[in-house]
């Protein structure tokens, strides 16, 4: 088996590069964050609300979360294109705050790994959902350039973006992140830390190349 997690705050990068790792390797790319967003555009969509533990534990029962070629399906309906709005981000973080939003994506996670050679990626992959997985790295960047990051990816896609406000809302969802009651963010003792601040894309897909390889031996 070959498990890969890759870990960080938001805007690091970690969805396209793990997407990139995993066709160069051919391994399975799984989007453990994108389960998260769904349950959180659910709670919206529906008016459930985060610190209404009941009514989130009846909306879990009632929804199905897969992958197919890709993209997130939620309900049997494909969401990959309304789940990547900062409101969604936020949704998300207050919803996984809970233990049972939490154990439900950990228990699909831990079963996807357990059938496949995969390239996992999220919040607490490496220190939490599995902890044996042969490959740990943790992601960082500066607060800036993930707002900027965005900003630019916003008005390339022809949406209105408020840079200020992006980094605002970075902030604090790093905040709520990393300071959650449940499994928080943080880097496994054995994870690679790897800074992509600097770097271009490619520069970190090749980065992230050589440090599995170096671990297991496997080329791309």
């Amino acid at each position: 088996m070959l498990r890969v997690a890759i870990d960080g705050p938001g805007g690091t990068g970690k969805s396209t590069i793990a997407k990139a790792v995993a066709a160069r390797f051919g391994l399975e790319y799984i989007d453990t964050g994108a389960m998260y967003r769904a349950l959180g555009l659910k709670a919206k969509r529906n008016g459930v609300n985060a610190a209404d533990e009941d009514a989130v534990r009846d909306m879990l029962a009632a929804t199905t979360i897969d992958f197919v070629g890709g993209q997130t399906h939620l309900d049997g309906e494909d969401v990959s294109g309304l789940i990547r709005t900062n409101e969604i981000s936020m949704a998300a973080s207050n919803i996984s705050k809970l233990a049972i939003v939490r154990a439900k994506v950990d228990e699909v996670s831990r079963y996807l790994a357990s059938t496949k050679d995969v390239v996992m990626e999220g919040r607490d992959i490496g220190a939490t959902v599995i902890p044996d997985a042969e490959v740990k790295i943790f992601m960082t960047a500066a607060p800036e350039i993930r707002a900027k990051r965005r900003y630019e990816q916003l008005l390339a896609a022809g949406k209105e973006a408020d840079y200020d406000r992006i980094l605002k809302e970075i902030q604090e969802r790093d905040y709520q992140d990393s300071h959650r009651e449940v499994s928080p963010l943080r880097a496994a003792e054995d994870a690679v830390f790897l800074d992509t601040s600097n770097m271009t894309i490619e520069e970190n897909i090749d980065a992230v190349a050589e440090i599995i390889t170096a671990k297991t031996g496997r080329s791309a």
